[in-house]
């Protein structure tokens, strides 16, 4: 059976990807696999797809992986479609949760999903880890189920869902799988493949960092445990769910024991079984990190598709490079934390500029790489000394309410990267596009690197997140002061005015964040036109489970200090204070007039030049409902 297959007279060799089908089974001689990867995502054999990475280090460590991308979802027909794996199923929702895939902020339906076949929905369904998991148990009740990636990480615990309005149970029980892996899973979905590959079935695996299991009752090994604090107790499904201030304990508990050199095993009582999460696993060192980027993907999206319009979400990553995994910004409203950890882990220097030397030989690559970069282009290492040997503070954060004494503030290795990258023959231009954190910036003695930046890496527009400056909104959301962002924009025009360059910063703004009220944002409005910025996108917060903005979003309090703050739910509340920060849209003067006066701020309602809005205009109303009588013909 012929190896390759010809597509627009273009020669394809399908052994560059894993296996899609029983055809390609036949084609290496295969008559089972040993696990068949259930994913929600189009499979594009790239590194940015994790479904690609997993099968791929599965391949490596010598296992027969399938993938079984967007499996039909109304039966269980096509979980037969690579048959009954030898050792078990391994199931993601792909590199988004599907409801975030699916919905907007508003609840609405998106119109395009960027991973799968043209961009189509409805080629996965919402809460793609619990449906698939459960069409699996219903085809082959004794198989082997364990959950991975955001979907599964993120709900892990019993968690708030933001499209139901309800708190739900832990993902885990809800898909009746046996075993989650919770973070960036290399390392231990192959611990967990050599266990099952010597008869252990997988919710007997319980020993594993980076690991979640369920029981139906407490042992007396964990019940010690719990009693000499080497584990700790969360509060149970029903008390959060009827208790915000239970819900935000449970969370704090949660959020706190997320290191992996000091956090304790965490244990939650679910609707019927208990939920233990394992400490994390350690972030994956850089040889190790190499070791990944250097699986021999494709970089390509699967033949299959290249009749129904390709997946559009290749084209954001073909031509970037991911330098660094983990983030110590700590951002309230991100999950990165709960994800990928504090701990940062970059790739070497020879590893990035090998992954550019194959970009360069792609023959549609036309000279840009988009992107160097990763959750924080300019975090490029540990954020101190002891983080990798006594673990991250678990009393204060890295940056806020100010850079710790103890912070390695340097870009020099990742300067140097970027500059090696741009030397390169056949590389016209090197764009940063990830986000940089400027507040790290600034800390920085060396001026270099914002020169550099400036000079060779911005694309006419450098994207910023200062988010809002409102200075109580600001501290709930972890981040910096107004004074810190505004001395960046200051250095930042002075070193493109010095360069001769003309290019401007992008601010990434959040309307609606728990703790802002009107108030804020006609603040944040007047700031905006005190600088003359009209940003183009502004997102309403997004409560996404696992992040400590959701819990205050759900529950009304901060669980940090447990003090009540207020939350923008109503929805004109949410329209006026998102059409505040976007005051000079025509379309928005109706709802800015009315937030104005709710505020008692009519003095920004006229036509002098520091009023955000110019009055109605007297008459117009009636002018517009009064129609002319037609004149009788003589």
């Amino acid at each position: 059976m012929s190896p390759f297959i010809f597509w627009k007279d273009k020669l394809v060799v399908m052994e560059e990807f894993l296996v899609v089908s029983k055809k390609d089974m036949r084609r290496r001689g295969w008559d089972t696999l040993d696990f068949v990867l259930v994913t929600g995502d189009a499979y594009v054999d790239h590194h940015s797809f994790g479904a690609a990475v997993i099968g791929r280090v599965l391949e490596k460590a010598g296992y027969k992986v399938g993938i079984l991308a967007q499996p039909y979802f109304q039966d269980e027909r096509d979980i037969d479609k690579l048959g009954e794996p030898r050792l078990g199923f391994l199931v993601t929702s792909g590199n988004m949760d599907s409801m975030v895939a699916h919905y907007s902020v508003n609840k609405k339906r998106r119109h395009e999903d960027a991973y799968s076949p043209g961009g189509n929905l409805g080629h996965r369904p919402d809460r793609a880890v619990t449906v698939y998991s459960q069409l699996i148990r219903k085809r082959y009740p004794k198989a082997n189920i364990v959950l991975g990636g955001v979907e599964a990480s993120l709900r892990r615990f019993a968690h708030y869902d933001y499209w139901s309005n309800k708190v739900m149970p832990s993902i885990l029980e809800e898909s009746s799988a046996d075993l989650l892996t919770f973070g960036m899973g290399e390392n231990v979905i192959v611990q967990i493949a050599e266990f099952l590959n010597q008869g252990f079935a997988a919710g007997d695996i319980q020993w594993l960092p980076g690991t979640c299991y369920r029981v139906s009752g407490l042992s007396e090994s964990l019940k010690e445990e719990i009693e000499s604090g080497k584990a700790v107790l969360a509060e149970g499904y029903s008390e959060v769910r009827r208790d915000p201030q239970g819900y935000n304990r449970a969370f704090l508990t949660e959020y706190k024991e997320q290191d992996p050199v000091w956090g304790r095993t965490v244990v939650q009582k679910q609707k019927n079984d208990y939920l233990v999460q394992n400490p994390p696993g350690r972030p994956l060192d850089r040889a190790e990190l190499d070791a990944v980027y250097e699986l021999p993907f494709a970089r390509k999206v699967h033949p299959s598709y290249l009749g129904q319009g390709g997946i559009p979400a290749i084209e954001e990553v073909r031509f970037s490079i991911t330098a660094s995994r983990g983030c110590f910004g700590s951002c309230s409203f991100c999950a990165i934390t709960f994800h990928q950890g504090r701990i940062v882990t970059s790739r070497s220097k020879e590893s990035l500029l090998s992954e550019a030397v194959r970009m360069i030989g792609d023959e549609e690559f036309k000279g840009y790489i988009h992107d160097v970069g990763g959750p924080t282009a300019n975090f490029f290492g540990p954020a101190c000394d002891k983080q990798l040997a006594k673990g991250s503070c678990s009393h204060r954060q890295c940056l806020v309410p100010e850079p710790c004494e103890n912070l390695n503030v340097t870009h020099e290795e990742y300067l140097d990267v970027l500059k090696s990258i741009r030397s390169l023959p056949g590389v016209k231009k090197v764009f940063v596009r990830s986000g940089i954190r400027y507040d790290y910036l600034m800390a920085d003695k060396d001026k270099t690197f914002l020169k550099e930046l400036c000079a060779h890496h911005v694309s006419g527009r450098l994207k910023v997140a200062p988010e809002h400056v409102s200075p109580s909104v600001l501290k709930i959301m972890g981040k910096p002061t107004r004074e810190v962002y505004d001395a960046f924009c200051t250095r930042y025009k002075d070193v493109n005015r010095r360069l001769g360059k003309d290019q401007y910063l992008v601010p990434y703004l959040i309307s609606s964040h728990p703790g802002s009220r009107l108030s804020d944002a006609v603040l944040l409005a007047e700031y905006l036109r005190d600088h003359q910025v009209r940003p183009e996108q502004v997102q309403d917060f997004y409560p996404v489970p696992g992040t400590l903005s959701t819990a205050m979003y759900h529950t009304g309090y901060n669980p940090l200090d447990g003090k009540a703050l207020y939350v923008a739910k109503n929805p004109q509340d949410k329209k006026m204070q998102r059409a505040l920060l976007q005051y000079f849209d025509k379309e928005n003067h109706a709802l800015v007039r009315k937030a104005l006066r709710l505020e008692d701020r009519e003095d920004l309602i006229g036509n002098d030049k520091k009023c955000l809005v110019p009055a109605e205009m007297k008459g117009a109303h009636t002018r517009r409902m009064v129609r002319k009588k037609p004149q009788r013909k003589r």
